[in-house]
């Protein structure tokens, strides 16, 4: 019975030390955000996955008034004049 006691309390504070360590992962990915960079960071291209049908569909317009194909993922000419 006693290692039974013992088990469980170990098994506990295992629980307890990830709980702490997830906990202290989680605050040390935050970090301030100035206003200026703002605008950088919600950037359509810095989404995940997104809406498949609505990307394809802005890519079909695209596509269409351009005249071109492919090419999507990169933005701006370098020249400034995006």
């Amino acid at each position: 019975m006693a290692t039974a006691g013992r088990d469980r309390r170990r098994e506990q504070g295992r629980g307890l030390r990830l709980a702490l360590a997830l906990l202290l992962g989680a605050l040390g990915a935050c970090a301030p955000v100035r206003p200026e960079q703002r605008a950088i960071l919600a950037d359509k291209i810095m989404r995940f996955g997104g809406d498949a049908r609505a990307r394809a569909a802005l890519e079909h317009a695209l596509e269409n008034r351009e005249g071109s194909m492919g090419g999507g993922a990169v933005q701006g000419g370098g020249c400034g004049c995006n």
